[in-house]
């Protein structure tokens, strides 16, 4: 019998596989549209998107603030019905197709999406078209789907999860700023946005100039700008009319925060602790995915090393920037029993200020500039896949060969730049805490150990925050 142990024998990780970012090419439409194909040979299934471009203001983050979660809404809304045909008519009109249709909107977009195959794209083509384009918003549709985001608002205070999420962004973002606000609306916006309000925002934000179409796929003699120019290319043009002026979207608040939404009897805390982040456009992107790989992206990162295998907090720590075209936010977040609340904050922030100083070893760096270079084709397999990648291309206007460039970027990224990105991106004495959990069990803890002041809030103060 063999000396080696199961561990010794067992292999090592192979060289990462060559990998293209399939190619794809841009023109335009006599309107202003902006199309982009993307040939996936094998992908009979293709993928179609209509997005409006980042610079436009598509997304949330043009909202005014009394209208919080219009864009939302009206995203949801356009399924809903179309100047020619009611709900029901436009379902079964996909289904005939084998189509799935659907409109989606984030902090920097709004876009209507159809996946069908390929034999089938004009008539789906013509479908979003009329979705996009003509799109109803019958009041009764509306109110049922105000009636569901106010529920759903609602169902968020018996999640401890869900209501320290809604509460972080305000701790990190001044309260005028539009990343402080919830993205689908709250208590106070929602009962507002009746369908004038979603007919408006639809017209104020799609334009034939300001949007990119994107179809990704098994292209192979599908006349694609044909289709597309004749579902969309006589959709007029027009000026875009000035939104309302605003403060940044990404003000951040001075200072740390430390803030308790109480929950008596909680057996477990929901942790957040972090601050305002970065946007997508920096030149250290690279180093600073490896940075929090490294962090708490990766299961072997130094956060869940620590709190998950070597003190048994949490069954998983993670971080995350979440780069917008403004500066998102930067978080770290877990659940911990009561019991360890405190000293479960404690390390979170001493590793904060470690990945700024400490050394990082080459084994360390080695696992994870790897796994980001090796799992980076596995993210594009489908078509639905590459064409949301070459959405985050259009929607943060960033260059072409930008995903090619993804991984010898990711590989070349040293000890060094890890410690750069970390100091330039993390600051710990800036890092606010925000707890949903049983405050008299750890509130004295927390303020012995000298984060600043701490603000106990009830379920009522969080339900009536923006």
């Amino acid at each position: 019998m063999s000396d080696l142990s199961v561990l010794d024998r067992r292999p090592g990780p192979g060289r990462p596989r060559d990998y293209d970012f399939p190619d794809f090419e841009r023109s335009q439409l006599p309107g202003g549209l902006t199309l982009i194909r993307a040939h996936v040979p094998g992908r009979p299934l293709l993928q179609a998107q209509l997005l409006v471009r980042g610079a436009a203001g598509g997304g949330a983050a043009t909202e005014a603030p009394e209208q919080a979660g219009v864009t939302v809404l009206a995203a949801r809304a356009m399924s809903e019905g179309t100047t020619r045909r009611d709900a029901v008519a436009f379902v079964e009109a996909a289904e005939r197709l084998g189509a799935s249709l659907g409109a989606s909107s984030g902090w920097d977009s709004l876009g209507v999406q159809v996946e069908v195959p390929r034999t089938r794209l004009r008539p789906a083509m013509e479908l979003l078209a009329e979705m996009a384009l003509q799109p109803s918003f019958p009041e009764r549709e509306v109110e049922r789907l105000r009636e569901e985001r106010l529920n759903d608002l609602k169902q968020t205070m018996a999640d401890a999860r869900r209501r320290v999420d809604r509460l972080f962004p305000g701790v990190i973002y001044t309260d005028d700023a539009a990343y402080a606000r919830l993205m689908a609306g709250s208590e106070k916006t929602i009962p507002g946005l009746d369908r004038e309000a979603l007919a408006a925002r639809h017209a104020w934000v799609l334009r034939p100039e300001a949007c990119t179409i994107i179809v990704c796929g098994d292209l192979d003699g599908v006349p694609v700008e044909d289709i597309v120019a004749s579902a969309l290319g006589t959709w007029p043009g027009r000026p875009q009319e000035a939104g309302p002026a605003g403060p940044a979207v990404d003000s951040p608040r001075p200072g740390r925060r430390v803030v308790v939404v109480d929950r008596p009897g909680a057996p477990q805390s929901e942790i957040r602790v972090g601050h305002v982040g970065t946007s997508r456009h920096i030149d250290d992107f690279h180093a600073l995915v490896v940075m929090n790989a490294l962090l708490g992206g990766l299961f072997n990162s130094r956060l869940n090393r620590l709190l998950r295998e070597e003190r048994g907090y949490t069954y998983g720590v993670h971080s995350d920037f979440d780069m917008r075209r403004g500066a998102g936010p930067f978080s770290v977040r877990c659940a911990v029993e009561t019991e360890v609340t405190a000293p479960a904050i404690a390390d979170i922030v001493a590793e904060l200020g470690r990945i700024r100083e400490a050394t990082v070893a080459p084994e360390e760096l080695d696992a994870a500039r790897d796994y980001l270079v090796g799992v980076f084709p596995l993210r594009f397999e489908t078509s639905a896949q590459v064409a949301g990648a070459l959405a985050g291309l259009v929607i943060h206007d960033l260059p072409d060969d930008e995903l090619d460039r993804y991984r010898p970027a990711v590989a070349a990224v040293s000890a060094e730049d890890v410690v750069a990105a970390a100091r330039a991106h993390i600051d710990p004495e800036q890092a606010s805490i925000t707890v949903v959990g049983d405050a008299a069990r750890f509130r004295e803890a927390l303020e012995t150990a000298g984060y600043g002041e701490v603000e106990v809030l009830q379920d009522e103060d969080v339900a009536g925050a923006a």
